[in-house]
């Protein structure tokens, strides 16, 4: 049973985060908002196996959080692609202390890229209505999750990125 665990370890941990997305803990919120949490498993699965395997996955969750998401007018592809490129691109250091602030980081500009397309989309479509001024105050909502995905990465992404590091070596 242990085996099985570590060798399907990056799969479970897949599948979880549209668990967690849909669960969207309040706890774990600032102002109402929640981090971005498809980026605490993409930068670490993409810094492991690559642009290429962040490029397909990045797709893949995008197309999973769109489907289970009820408002299907936007989509998270674009942003999780484009990051699931970036994080493959992104060196591995030995440095501990520096690789868990550096997670912080990228996670936080990953998740300002991701919530700003979004942001674009939401623009775009309503930018023939006369509400249009009506959605400038969620740059507050913004901000807030880009703080949070900043503030929990060093957190979860170094614990994933040991797990998913781990269970590849045994694999």
């Amino acid at each position: 049973m242990n085996k099985f665990f570590k060798e399907k370890l990056s799969i479970i941990s897949f599948i979880l985060i549209p668990i967690i997305f849909l669960w969207h803990p309040n706890w774990l919120g600032f102002l109402g908002i929640q981090p971005y949490w498809p980026l605490f498993w993409l930068l670490p699965w993409s810094m492991i196996n690559g642009s290429i395997n962040g490029l397909i996955y990045g797709f893949f969750l995008g197309l999973i959080l769109d489907s289970v998401t009820l408002d299907s007018s936007f989509t998270q592809i674009p942003g999780l692609i484009l990051c699931g490129i970036w994080f493959g691109r992104i060196k591995i250091h030995s440095n501990i202390l520096l690789g868990h602030f550096r997670y912080g980081l990228i996670c936080s500009i990953g998740s300002f890229l991701c919530s700003t397309l979004c942001f674009v989309q939401i623009l775009v479509k309503n930018l023939s209505d006369s509400t249009f001024l009506l959605f400038i105050p969620s740059i507050q909502n913004i901000l807030a999750e880009v703080f949070l995905t900043g503030f929990f990465g060093p957190l979860i992404c170094s614990q994933l990125f040991s797990f998913l590091k781990f269970s590849r070596k045994k694999a």
